[in-house]
């Protein structure tokens, strides 16, 4: 069954599930197959058994498909931002292009346009680091808002 996590208490490892057929099962820790500990608002499939949820399995919503494109794109607007590799990572392939296209025609013009440029990455990672996982997934990921 699919469903979401309502609430997950970290000190004793319990949680609830709401789930897709309208009913709420509570879950232990035990039985969380997923790498990281669960968090609310995440999409999860799972079996029942009883008032209980088992065999609870993250199903790519929204807490464990953002932070990994989260922190990748975060580390290219920092380290490559000005070439625009952090856009090609997230899929821009046309901002990322209009990056790479003003920093390399920007040495020509005094290196002003690529400073620019290199102001505009610095931004746009400190701004990934700055959203949730869940926010920077619903903006940049799913949301497609290609600047800032």
């Amino acid at each position: 069954m699919k469903g979401k996590i309502l609430d997950f208490n970290s000190e004793d490892r319990t949680g609830l599930i709401s789930g897709d057929d309208g009913n709420r099962y509570k879950v232990d820790i035990a039985h969380w197959k997923g790498n990281a500990l669960p968090a609310q608002g995440t999409v999860v499939d799972f079996g029942v058994n009883g008032e209980y949820a088992e065999d609870v399995y993250p199903d790519g919503g929204v807490a464990s498909k953002g932070s990994s494109k989260k922190i990748g794109a975060a580390l290219f607007a920092f380290f490559l931002g000005a070439f625009g590799a952090h856009k090609f990572y997230l899929g821009y392939t046309k901002q990322g292009v209009i990056m790479l296209l003003t920093f390399l025609f920007g040495l020509i013009l005094f290196g002003i346009p690529s400073m620019i440029i290199g102001v505009i990455a610095f931004i746009e990672f400190v701004l990934y680091l700055v959203k949730s996982d869940e926010e920077f997934e619903r903006t940049y990921v799913t949301g497609n808002k290609a600047w800032f």
